[in-house]
């Protein structure tokens, strides 16, 4: 879905996961630890996890064809191949014109909704349908949900270790206390020696 503010960047503790000028969120296999948060983020389910490859799992995602739209008039292969251009490609703005100039000139056609323009803080995959949304498994979603709250938290708790050094500290400390607080045992008369016993 190539969200505009996606969850599954803000949901990547190692920067596996971003959001390019393009408009592509790419993934980075030489970054990725295989937590799989971005899975759980996504609100859309696209991520998947290579289960059958256990030495180098991937999560694999549309790469929105990067090499080919990040030169100069490239167009992702799944727009230039569809011959009824059910898909189109170009700037989201100019998509949204034509999205909604298809649904003013076929009222009884389509829904009345462009699917992607708001939902999750919207995305760069925009659709229109004869037939509901989650119907053609879309999920229902509000314009609401946005990653930057949790983002803020996470990227500041994970990066450059600072939860670890803090985790690490803090037990020293405690520890420490512990430690320098204990009373060493005096003897007692039956100790000493020559005491009765």
């Amino acid at each position: 879905m190539h969200c505009q503010d996606p969850a599954c960047v803000s949901a990547c503790i190692v920067g596996a996961l971003t959001k390019d000028e393009t408009g592509s969120v790419r993934y980075d296999v030489t970054k990725c630890i295989g937590c799989r948060y971005c899975m759980v983020a996504c609100p859309f389910e696209i991520p998947a996890y290579e289960y059958d490859d256990p030495i180098t799992p991937r999560v694999m995602k549309c790469t929105f064809c990067y090499d080919i739209i990040s030169k100069q008039g490239g167009v992702p292969g799944c727009a230039a191949i569809c011959p009824t251009e059910a898909i189109t490609f170009g700037r989201r703005s100019d998509l949204l014109t034509v999205a909604e100039k298809r649904l003013r000139e076929n009222p009884g056609k389509y829904i009345d909704h462009v699917y992607g323009e708001k939902e999750a803080g919207g995305t760069s995959w925009l659709y229109i349908s004869s037939v509901p949304f989650e119907q053609v498994n879309l999920p229902v979603l509000d314009d609401t949900l946005s990653p930057r709250l949790a983002e803020t938290i996470q990227h500041s708790l994970f990066s450059y270790l600072w939860s670890p050094i803090a985790l690490f500290g803090a037990l020293g400390a405690v520890m420490y206390k512990a430690n320098s607080g204990e009373k060493k045992p005096t003897a007692g008369p039956a100790d000493r020696p020559g005491g009765e016993r």
